[in-house]
């Protein structure tokens, strides 16, 4: 039995999370948990905290052995983009986007 968790507007751009997702997709959840705990990203830390989440959702379940969970998907989708605008030469201005991204994780039993 699947278990999810969501983490909606994460800070961080989709490319850099993508990265860190990558690493954990398919793993152990307890090997899993050790390798991001020792990963020097921001993004890290969110998906750490969003695996633990679902390990806790897991147990609140008690349909499945919490020990023998996997991280069977991992995704990161494209959240919206914050305008900001910093002054430049002659008046003009330049657009910042400070982009967000949706990290759904799927665990399940092996």
């Amino acid at each position: 039995m699947e278990v999810k968790a969501k983490l909606k507007y994460a800070k961080v751009g989709t490319q850099k999370a993508r990265l860190v997702a990558d690493l954990v997709r398919g793993q152990n959840v307890n090997v899993a948990l050790k390798n991001l705990t020792f990963m020097k990203k921001k993004t890290a830390v969110l998906v750490k905290k969003l695996i633990e989440s679902a390990v806790a959702n897991a147990a609140d379940k008690n349909v499945i052995d919490v020990d023998n969970l996997y991280v069977k998907s991992i995704t990161v989708d494209q959240g919206p983009s914050a305008k900001r605008f910093r002054p430049r030469a002659q008046g003009r201005a330049f657009q910042i986007k400070k982009k967000m991204s949706h990290i759904n994780v799927t665990l399940d039993e092996r």
